[in-house]
């Protein structure tokens, strides 16, 4: 038995290690460099325009210019096919194309600063609109150069390590930058988050470039038609190819359904159990903070132990039982100690649920077609959320918070049960 107990130890251990690969440092800041402009759009835009005085009406029209990220995958062919001149030889295909957008971003930034949305909102919109393009865009480099430079049973850990800079990202854009808005204002606090995206420069000029797949000497062919064949149409064509790609879409649009529908009513939840404000930032956005981060390590560590496809099963099975949990508080009402083991129990299962389904994703691209099939996987996903996870105000307003919560987790079943149909049928492959 204590041989058994050891060398199960020493297989966490092992399969902890691959942390320490420097690889996974790079993948982990440029996972920081992809959150930071993301919620700087999101609610810390949001918080400028409500600080600033604009309507309701006109913030809530403002939430369009995140549209980019729904729609990366019409120009990842561009960033997949396209050489720029002097930077592509100089750096690489991925990393050249990185620093170009992420030096664009720091402009777009500086310029979103200077505006004023209390005098004229139309330049401040422009400037996020244009922040939100460059995100998503360095997003397709981002996804695409993780997916490259890591094998294939390290995509678990790799996607660990770029969700955790990803939520470190996210922290440093909102309560960071509320934070230095707080104390200097809002010019300051979007100053700050510009110079924030040196980080992500500074890692890709420290980073190696990945690899040319052999399918990469394509992009020398002459003529736009041949272009065209080989970098939007071949990427589409291999995915298609696949055994199974309509019940794999399926479940990217699923997986995360009932997580989602979950998520888009938790704030009102909490307020309407009688929760203050303070105390929900202080549990859900703090605490619940380190516990997800905690979760991406173990999903993580699930991959590598487990395999992709069980760990998806797992903790997708840990995230829909984690709704039971927002019944249960519903059942209990306001209690502070209870919400704690509420949010912790959530945010560790989503964070698993986080890394697994990322890996996965990654496992499906081939890699020569990177770039344009993660973003249009990864846009699959987002449409998932986003319009899916629409309906649950009305299940809420229709239903009591018991009941409401009982259905979120039901709402999960259809994926779990297409990924269990999928593991004996349709294995995750990476091809290359």
């Amino acid at each position: 038995m204590a041989t058994t107990l050891g060398e199960r130890r020493r297989g966490w251990l092992q399969a902890l290690a691959v942390y320490k690969d420097r690889r996974m440092l790079v993948v982990l800041l440029l996972g920081f460099s992809s959150g930071l402009p993301l919620l700087l759009t999101l609610s810390t835009l949001t918080a400028w325009l409500a600080t600033a005085g604009i309507t309701k009406t006109a913030i809530g029209l403002f939430a369009l210019v995140g549209l980019p990220y729904s729609l990366k995958f019409l120009w990842a062919p561009l960033i997949d096919g396209l050489a720029l001149p002097f930077l592509t030889a100089r750096l690489g295909r991925r990393r050249g194309w990185a620093i170009v957008i992420q030096i664009a971003l720091v402009v777009a930034i500086l310029a979103m600063a200077t505006t004023d949305p209390a005098a004229d909102p139309l330049p401040t919109a422009i400037a996020a609109l244009a922040i939100a393009f460059l995100s998503a865009s360095q997003d397709i480099v981002i996804d695409a150069y993780r997916v490259e430079i890591l094998k294939e049973d390290e995509q678990g850990a790799g996607a660990a390590a770029t969700q955790i800079g990803y939520r470190i990202g996210l922290l440093a854009a909102g309560a960071g930058a509320l934070f230095v808005a707080h104390s200097f204002g809002w010019t300051a606090a979007f100053t700050a988050l510009a110079m924030l995206m040196g980080v992500g420069m500074l890692t890709i000029l420290w980073a190696d470039e990945p690899s040319a797949p052999e399918g990469a000497a394509a992009a020398a062919r002459p003529g736009f038609i041949a272009w065209l064949r080989d970098h939007v149409v071949a990427p589409l064509a291999d995915f298609f190819a696949r055994p199974g790609w309509i019940v794999i879409i399926l479940f990217i649009l699923l997986y995360k359904f009932g997580d989602a529908l979950a998520g888009v009513m938790a704030n009102p939840f909490y307020i309407e159990m009688g929760f203050s404000l303070a105390e929900i930032a202080s549990i859900s956005k703090l605490f619940g903070l380190l516990a997800t981060l905690f979760g991406i390590v173990l999903g993580g560590v699930a991959v590598a132990k487990l395999g992709l496809m069980r760990a998806l099963l797992a903790c997708g099975i840990l995230q829909m039982l984690s709704n039971l949990m927002f019944a249960a508080q519903a059942m209990v009402g306001h209690d502070i100690y209870f919400l704690a083991l509420t949010i912790g129990l959530e945010n560790l299962s989503g964070g698993m649920g986080s890394a697994a389904f990322v890996a996965y994703l990654s496992s499906l691209c081939t890699v020569a077609f990177t770039a344009t099939q993660y973003a249009l996987l990864s846009s699959l996903a987002a449409v998932g959320r986003t319009f899916l996870s629409a309906s649950g105000g009305w299940l809420a307003d229709n239903l009591s918070w018991v009941l409401f919560f009982v259905a979120t987790t039901v709402a999960a079943l259809p994926g779990l049960l297409l990924l269990v149909w999928m593991i004996r049928r349709f294995p995750a492959r990476r091809e290359g």
